[in-house]
C-alpha cells in the first residue's frame, strides 16, 4: 500500500486521538514520531524509547522525553488496503503507548494485543 507521509502522519495522528483522556491526562514526557523505518529491524511496525512510568524514580522535568517511532514502510508493506494500514497504526500505537505506562510484550499478548 502506497500512502504519502502526510497522510500516514494524519493517521497516526486519529489513532492517538482515539486514547481516551483519561489515560492522557497520565502520560508524561513523550513524544510520538514517524519515521520511515528502523535503521537496526527493517521490519519492526512501531518501538518505544524510554522509561516505563512504573520504573520512573521522582525526576526532574530537565529530562529528554521518551520516544514513540511508528514506521511508515513496514507497515504499508503489511497492507493491501488504506483500511488495514488503518488498523495497524492503531494497533501498533496501542501497543507502543502501553509499554509507556510499563505494560510488557508478554501483558499484551495475554491481553490479545500482541
Amino acid at each position: 500500500m502506497r500512502l504519502s507521509t502526510q497522510r500516514f502522519e494524519d493517521l497516526v495522528e486519529a489513532a492517538l486521538a482515539q486514547i481516551p483522556d483519561e489515560l492522557w491526562a497520565c502520560v508524561d514526557n513523550l513524544v510520538v514520531t514517524v519515521e520511515e523505518e528502523s535503521e537496526d529491524s527493517p521490519d519492526l511496525l512501531g518501538l518505544y524509547y524510554g522509561i516505563p512510568l512504573t520504573e520512573r524514580d521522582n525526576y526532574s522535568g530537565m529530562i529528554l522525553p521518551d520516544r514513540i517511532y511508528i514506521y511508515r514502510k513496514p507497515i504499508c508493506e503489511l497492507s493491501d488496503y488504506e483500511s488495514e494500514v488503518i488498523e495497524q497504526i492503531r494497533i501498533t500505537v496501542l501497543h507502543e503507548v502501553a509499554h509507556h505506562f510499563g505494560i510488557s510484550d508478554e501483558r499484551l499478548e495475554e491481553l490479545g494485543y500482541d
